[in-house]
């Protein structure tokens, strides 16, 4: 953040800055080449002189400066490309062109615009430049933030000037922010504003009446500044607090890089507090304070280098100011800066891991420099609260400093290098903060964590102890993460660490997302979700083993970003630091064995049909205890909760809860209660007790019209809607009545959408296609053929947001419905101009994989479709499937952001599997043939 030398105002004998403008500091290429200054100021003077009138002399100004400032842009971003991590270079370059075009502007305005040869004392204008632009730091498209300064009262004439001035900056293009003001204006204004005052702290002089300028920054030293430093420290860090809220966490996958947590707006807090308070003129002078350390120094010039360097590119390629890093223009941000794919990695993955790290990094930058401030500069308590407040014991070695942990004496600490986890166990103990200077201490020491440490039976017990003794694993493991310990005690750790993962699904880095899931699984034991979660929670009251649990967790994710399936390479990992972490022979085998299987439940649950007897069959045979089943189940709801704040809900709950419970009981009584009779016998029997009012003989003819696949398929509830539309449409006569019912199931979030009618092929895709039509995204859908030719036909669907539908939607949903199955609308013509694919989803790469399974159920062939989600997708695979004679009993559909699976159940004309090789590939080239096209479609 060096401020750029011309901002010395020019020598009282010289009062008028000459045009001629010097660069400061290097720049990314010649001077000559972003702005030829001698050459454009004959062109501007020679101009002047041959203009007929006002309008033609600003137009003959516009058009060469607009030339100048196209050539100086395209030289700066022509070097950039060539050095694309010149970030101070560049901001300076931009900054120089800024101040040629500005002051090439004044000049124009008050020598051939408005020329006043002898002006008097009033008749005086000092241009200043405030904001990050007076610091000197201007990034592709940043405003252009201007004060236009007079002793007195504006004149006409300085009126004249200033507005001539300002059309010509408006025609460039430029974004410019602008005030005229008198320095009594400043002082009063800056008093009551700190943003104002914030923007003046930056002020630079650029053009006009040099003393005049000098008086400012006298004044604002003296009368404004001093003195006052508590209230503008209070004021920022209010600031900051609430522009934290607004972004988000430093680990959103989505950051923006100016405002966002631990992005430049963190930087320059620090330096606008620094300047404020100290007088600095230059970062670098926070290191003779004793503010930061050399090395620290040096991680906030990389930190602040790389950040600029990103927001560069993000607007070189957005062609305007843009601030947030989208996932598409992550990858062209990645592309431009050299990354490159490694070692099973994208490129832009690569990238972002690097730019949460220097987040990261300014994170504890800021820790560090506002520990230096508290002492002299915040607020204290108010007395009261000083008094009454319980001073927290702390054991030997430590001490308090402003409410946080510290350490009494350095030596003595390093001394035993145990004490480098026993701080965060104190911290823990006590319930405080850790001193930063206490933090400096463990990161510059991290060497001390040697293989020995990691063998110790203390430092396993105290690691171990953080976890499950404390009641807030959470806190010590990011504040570990973040100061290196994590991964230096677990050194496999170390590559997930800032890991992006770049999907639409995951909303935090997978070290994070680590974090969140043992959060989620904290919360959980302290009874805080039991009305969310009542079948985890009661897990957990009647005992497992928690220690398995906890580091089951910590390393579920632990063989990401590699080439290899990270589930297989994570059990690999896990029965390697399971040992060192002191768990007994037995315990480390059931971490390896929920590493290697976390995503089972998941998978059972979301991409199978968890109604038919056969998944839950198999689901137990890999699980095989009740124990293992226990574990399995609350990781898996931990691991969902923790992907993000959205990525839960009741739709999963009650697909995992009734895995969960059918698993139980079958492990616990025997398969023999998955029998099929027995489920359809149990079913009947809801069935007749919730129809009270039916004659004996219309329950008869119900419950003999239906095969066993619908009565496990489907809860009472749905039963009793289907003998209803069923009646209803005996008692029509009409072959072409369609039976319709749309009822929010809140159990489910989602909407539960029933149709009856007389069957016939393609039956399963119009109703796909009808709900496409109207936006409804499908989670579930079931179909059964009746034994006198009728089709039941459940579908469950959620709105654009993943939410059921409110209830005075509905009427125009089932209209809408209506008409698309009486053939009022065809569904593949008036999809074409909607399924189309945003342009931040486009980066993505979701390579299509379709699989043929005939051991997952003993009825059906189970195709798997995994590929890229978008509207209409369901449609398109249901109508290629039914126009190849297919017939589809029921589709599980699992979205996880921007990817999909469709898993379909499925028979051939005669009712059975498709065992044949040459047909599933058939099957396949007809499905891929679909989502390619459907693609192209999507892509417009």
């Amino acid at each position: 953040m060096t401020l750029p030398q011309e901002a010395l105002a020019a020598p009282a004998s010289e009062p008028e800055t000459p045009l001629i403008r010097r660069p400061s500091g290097d720049l990314i290429c010649d001077a000559s080449l972003i702005f030829d200054q001698p050459g454009l100021v004959r062109k501007l003077d020679d101009a002047a002189g041959e203009a007929q009138d006002a309008l033609g002399l600003r137009n003959a100004c516009v058009r060469i400066l607009r030339q100048a400032k196209e050539d100086g842009r395209a030289a700066i971003a022509k070097a950039f490309q060539q050095h694309p991590f010149a970030a101070r270079p560049l901001t300076r370059s931009y900054t120089y062109l800024t101040d040629c075009l500005v002051t090439a502007a004044l000049h124009m305005a008050q020598t051939h615009m408005h020329p006043l040869p002898n002006p008097t004392r009033g008749e005086r204008i000092a241009l200043i430049a405030v904001g990050g632009y007076g610091r000197g730091e201007m990034a592709p498209f940043s405003d252009v933030d201007l004060l236009f300064l007079t002793p007195y009262k504006i004149t006409a004439w300085a009126e004249s000037v200033i507005e001539s001035m300002l059309y010509i900056l408006w025609d460039l293009k430029l974004k410019v922010g602008h005030s005229s003001r008198t320095i009594k204006d400043c002082l009063r204004l800056g008093a009551e504003d700190f943003t104002i005052r914030t923007a003046m702290l930056e002020h630079r002089f650029l053009a006009g009446y040099a003393p005049l300028g000098e008086e400012l920054a006298t004044r604002l030293r003296e009368d404004l500044f001093t003195g006052t430093g508590r209230d503008f420290i209070e004021a920022k860090l209010e600031e900051r607090e609430k522009r934290h809220e607004r972004q988000g966490q430093r680990y959103v996958v989505e950051p923006n890089v100016k405002e966002g947590k631990g992005g430049l707006r963190d930087l320059q807090s620090l330096f606008w507090i620094a300047k404020y308070i100290q007088g600095v003129q230059n970062a670098a002078d926070l290191v003779p304070l004793g503010v930061f350390r050399p090395e620290e120094f040096e991680r906030f010039v990389h930190a602040e280098d790389f950040l600029w360097a990103v927001r560069a590119h993000l607007h070189l390629i957005s062609g305007r100011a843009s601030e947030q890093l989208t996932f598409d223009r992550q990858v062209e941000v990645a592309g431009a800066m050299g990354y490159q794919d490694k070692a099973g990695r994208r490129a832009v993955e690569v990238f972002m891991q690097d730019y949460f790290r220097h987040a990261t990094a300014v994170g504890d930058l800021t820790r560090i420099f506002l520990t230096k401030l508290e002492a002299t500069h915040v607020k204290s308590e108010p007395l009261l609260e000083r008094i009454f407040r319980r001073k927290p014991r702390v054991r030997s070695g430590y001490s308090v400093i402003h409410n946080r942990l510290a350490v009494e004496d350095e030596t003595s600490f390093l001394a035993d290098k145990l004490n480098l986890l026993r701080i965060f166990e104190e911290g823990l103990r006590t319930g405080m903060l850790i001193h930063p200077d206490a933090m400096r201490l463990v990161t510059a020491n991290l060497h001390l964590i040697d293989d020995d440490m990691r063998q110790d039976r203390e430092a396993t017990r105290i690691f171990l102890d953080l976890l499950l003794k404390h009641g807030n694993p959470e806190r010590a493991l990011r504040r570990m993460n973040e100061l290196g310990v994590l991964a230096a005690f677990i050194p496999e750790f170390e590559p997930v660490v800032a890991m992006m993962q770049f999907n639409m699904y995951h909303s935090y880095t997978v070290d994070e997302h680590i974090i969140q899931c043992i959060a989620q699984l904290a919360q959980i034991e302290k009874e805080e979700l039991v009305e969310d979660l009542p079948v985890a929670s009661s897990i957990l009251k009647n005992g497992v083993n928690r220690k398995v649990l906890y580091v089951a967790l910590l390393l579920h994710d632990i063989g990401k970003g590699r080439s290899e399936d990270h589930s297989i390479l994570g059990a690999q990992i896990a029965r390697k630091v399971a040992p060192r972490l002191g768990l007994n022979k037995s315990e480390c085998e059931t971490v390896e064995w929920l590493v290697r299987y976390h995503l089972l439940m998941s998978d059972m649950a979301q991409k199978r049909d968890i109604a038919d007897p056969r998944t839950v069959r198999d689901f137990c045979k890999a699980v095989q205890t009740v124990k293992r089943l226990d574990l399995l189940c609350v990781l898996t709801v931990c691991d969902i909760r923790g992907v993000g704040p959205d990525t839960w809900n009741n739709w999963k709950a009650a697909l995992i809860r009734a895995l969960y419970r059918q698993a139980r009981r079958a492990l616990e009584t025997g398969m023999e209660d998955l029998n099929r009779e027995n489920r359809g016998a149990e079913a009947k029997k809801l069935l007749r007790a919730a129809l009270p009012d039916w004659s004996r003989a219309d329950l008869k003819r119900e419950t003999g019209r239906h095969y066993a696949p619908y009565w496990q398929g489907l809860h009472v509830t749905a039963h009793v809607v289907f003998a209803r539309l069923l009646r209803d449409l005996e008692d029509s006569h009409d072959l072409a009545e369609i039976g319709i019912d749309v009822h929010p199931d809140e159990d489910r979030d989602a909407t539960r959408a029933c149709f009856v009618m007389a069957d016939h092929p393609g039956i399963f895709a119009r109703l796909a296609g009808a709900l496409a039509l109207v936006g409804a995204n499908v989670v579930d859908a079931r179909s059964y053929t009746t034994k006198d030719g009728n089709v039941t036909g459940a579908f469950w669907i959620q709105d654009g947001d993943g939410a059921p539908y409110e209830a005075d939607r509905l009427p125009r949903l089932t209209q809408m419905i209506h008409k698309t199955l009486m053939g009022q609308v065809v569904p593949r013509e008036a999809l074409k101009s909607r399924d189309k694919i945003k342009k931040r989803e486009k980066a993505f790469e979701v390579p299509t994989h379709i699989t043929f399974d005939n051991e997952g159920s003993d009825i059906y062939t189970i195709i798997e479709v995994d590929t890229r989600d978008r509207p209409g997708l369901l449609y398109d695979l249901a109508r290629t499937l039914a126009t190849a004679n297919v017939y589809i009993a029921n589709a599980v559909i699992a979205t996880y952001g921007e990817q999909v699976v469709d898993t379909f159940y499925v028979k051939d004309m005669f009712g059975l599997k498709y065992y044949s090789e040459s047909k599933q590939k058939f099957l396949e080239g007809k499905l891929r043939t679909a989502i390619a096209e459907g693609v192209e479609r999507a892509e417009g």
